[in-house]
């Protein structure tokens, strides 16, 4: 089978097509033929080695797949080959995968298979992070920042059927427009200057919870913005920096910073309340309250072109990596 595999992680160049073994499930494992692999920031980051978990080498990226069931290891019962899935692999940047039975969910009727290629990590994270994390209540401000990115715009869908008013915060009037089309009643620019005055203006009522996996030049305006008791959602790092908060701000606005984890979470902590959480953000899709966008998609042949974008964090959604095309 073919994949994409690097032997280092010095740079997106070190990668490149090599044939692989076909890989064959174990007891209690199924084999997909995979049809998208979704590539966000952490993806990217990984593949170069710069996340805090490093994989090991060689490296095949990708973790969040769909696709379709190919063999079934024994022990397998409800799943079949033929059957749509969406799955948690290692190494999705190829035709076929293993994964544990565990990791792998059906597909609903509504969703295409480039959406579920993307769905599980961001929307955990966005229901982990909104409802176990910040206790949002119907009627709170959400502002969300990097409101079109993958995470992002699943913020703005689960802050809306979670029952707050959402403030979306974008680059571009694309993105923009995406983040109210996503359920957002305000877009925002993040041009740092005035920018709290233009929150001010827009929201004079304030925001009660802050969903950042930008973690940019607007985390203090953006603290200092909280009303009282405010939450701030750390989620992720996508402007390459680290900033720094004067830790007064917390005491003078009875604030809380507050962590957001999903490999933590998911995979260490609470695997089994990440899997009912996650079994319920399916079960919105199925009843149509719920529709993930999808991102801008990469041929095969275009690796490190998808890669590359995803390291941007310029992307719209959640970056889609075509292994079979459908």
């Amino acid at each position: 089978m073919k994949a994409i595999q690097a032997d280092n992680l010095s740079s997106i160049d070190s990668y490149r097509v090599v044939e692989l073994d076909m890989p064959e499930p174990g007891p209690a494992e199924v084999r997909m033929r995979i049809a998208a692999c979704g590539v966000g920031y952490v993806d990217a980051l990984v593949s170069l080695g710069r996340y805090q978990v490093k994989p090991p080498l060689p490296h095949v990226p990708g973790a969040e797949v769909s696709g379709w069931i190919d063999s079934v290891g024994s022990g397998v019962t409800g799943l079949a080959p033929g059957d749509r899935v969406l799955a948690q692999v290692r190494g999705g940047f190829a035709q076929y995968a293993v994964a544990p039975v565990t990791a792998v969910s059906r597909i609903p009727d509504g969703m295409r298979l480039d959406q579920a290629a993307g769905f599980r990590v961001n929307y955990v994270t966005a229901l982990h992070g909104l409802r176990d994390r910040a206790h949002i209540k119907p009627g709170e401000t959400l502002l969300v920042i990097g409101a079109a990115g993958g995470v992002g715009s699943a913020a703005v869908q689960v802050g809306k059927l979670l029952g707050a008013r959402v403030v979306a915060v974008a680059s571009t009037p694309g993105k923009r427009a995406l983040a109210i089309e996503s359920g957002a009643e305000i877009a925002l620019d993040r041009e740092p200057t005035g920018w709290r005055d233009r929150l001010k203006e827009a929201v004079p009522g304030g925001i009660d919870v802050v969903f950042d996996p930008v973690s940019g030049p607007l985390l203090q305006p953006a603290f200092r913005s909280l009303n009282w008791a405010g939450r701030y959602l750390v989620i992720g790092f996508a402007s390459g920096e680290i900033p720094a908060l004067p830790v007064n701000l917390p005491l003078l606005k009875g604030a809380a910073l507050v962590g957001v984890d999903y490999r933590q979470f998911a995979a260490v902590f609470e695997t089994a309340a990440a899997q009912r959480e996650f079994d319920e953000l399916l079960a919105w899709v199925t009843e149509g309250r719920l529709v993930p966008p999808a991102g801008r998609a990469f041929p095969f042949d275009r690796y490190r072109e998808a890669l590359t974008y995803a390291l941007s964090g310029e992307g719209i959604a959640k970056t889609i990596f075509e292994v079979t095309p459908t």
